[in-house]
């Protein structure tokens, strides 16, 4: 069984909060070890905040590179069929043609750093292929943006609760949603092996 994907429990906590939406989109919850949640939640929240306070400024793009690697091997190891992909800079977009998307088509997804007012945290967890990400941000909101550009949707728990324009993740301002500056740019990408769309299990891929 698939758990609802749950929101952050502080303003803090969205990195570890989505490294583990993306397990519990891709797996069923009887899959999910103990030590995977152990690990995620021991190497985030790595930034100091003001007077030193640990964890208040979230969690580093080196927590998030490590992560994915310890997923990487984990998966290797035969501990779950997880397979994991750090992306930065110049190759975080979104459009048909980039690695986010791809993974997207390919059941995949992906937990990128944007911005809500500050550095955030995501997941995108598939493409209409019309345009638009379906995303889950793990900040809980349910009123609207006051613009038709954003769907705010809380009747797909278990997927995503914001439709989002490929247009508004590309811009290299620090706006809503925005991917931000391209050296800034960060992604994880994960799969479940064996769900994963490839060429030789179905034609799916190609279209």
């Amino acid at each position: 069984m698939k758990n609802p994907l749950h929101y952050q429990v502080s303003e803090y906590d969205c990195g570890p909060t989505s490294m583990l939406n993306a397990l519990s989109f891709l797996f069923p919850r009887e899959a999910i070890l103990p030590d995977i949640i152990r690990n995620i939640m021991l190497y985030s929240l790595d930034c100091y905040g003001p007077s030193a306070a640990p964890g208040k400024n979230g969690t580093s793009r080196m927590a998030m590179m490590f992560l994915s690697n310890w997923l990487q091997g984990f998966g290797d190891a035969g501990g779950l069929p997880v397979s994991s992909r750090y992306l930065r800079g110049k190759e975080v977009w979104i459009g048909a043609d980039s690695f986010v998307n791809d993974a997207l088509y390919r059941r995949g997804v992906a937990v990128v750093r944007l911005y809500y007012d500050v550095g955030h945290y995501v997941l995108l967890t598939g493409d209409d292929r019309r345009g638009h990400i379906y995303m889950f941000d793990p900040y809980y909101q349910e009123e609207g943006f006051g613009t038709e550009a954003l769907t705010v949707t809380l009747d797909h728990p278990k997927e995503y609760n914001r439709i989002v324009p490929y247009g508004r993740f590309n811009r290299e301002t620090k706006e809503l949603y925005a991917l931000g500056p391209m050296a800034e740019r960060e992604a994880v990408l994960l799969f479940n092996e064996e769900t994963k769309l490839t060429a030789e299990r179905t034609i799916e891929y190609f279209i």
